[in-house]
């Protein structure tokens, strides 16, 4: 792979969704060799959490699976959509609130939702596990490897087609 890919996940409080779909999918471009091509980052819709590093029950449940999440968390700005070439959203509210936040149609032209790249969950957004169970924790962390497995399959295809 030869492009640089700037990935960009976005979630509300940037404390669950987002940083473990950060901390997924960098792991999975290092396992394929391929850390040189990515700039991975994520990012909240609401920045209460700033500075705050991924909610204790998502690092534990992340750490049973070999993730490791350091990110602390962080608003989306305006400057995210200029230099992320993807901003990948968790679920519809985000989604709305990341187009109101766009400085323009272009910038909105970058959004997907998570699902877009699932494979085989019929799931249409991440849910939020905040205020859920272990059990949502997990449910979490398996849609999130599904979707980055297909958005990671999507990504090189599109670079070998090009």
């Amino acid at each position: 792979m030869k492009g640089n890919h700037k990935v960009l996940f976005v979630c509300l409080g940037n404390i669950c969704r987002s940083p473990a779909a950060e901390g997924i999918f960098r792991k999975m471009v290092e396992d394929r060799g391929m850390s040189s091509c990515f700039e991975i980052d994520s990012a909240g819709t609401y920045g209460g959490h700033a500075g705050q590093l991924p909610d204790a029950r998502m690092r534990a449940a992340a750490s049973r699976r070999g993730y490791t999440l350091t990110h602390r968390s962080r608003k989306l700005t305006d400057d995210d959509f200029m230099h992320f070439d993807m901003v990948v959203v968790m679920d519809d509210s985000n989604y709305e609130r990341a187009c109101r936040i766009a400085p323009d149609r272009e910038s909105q032209g970058k959004l997907y939702r998570m699902t877009d790249f699932r494979r085989n969950y019929l799931w249409d957004h991440i849910p939020d596990p905040y205020y859920e169970g272990a059990e949502g924790f997990e449910l979490v962390l398996d849609l999130l490897e599904d979707s980055l497995q297909g958005l990671l399959d999507h990504l090189c295809l599109a670079e070998s087609e090009g």
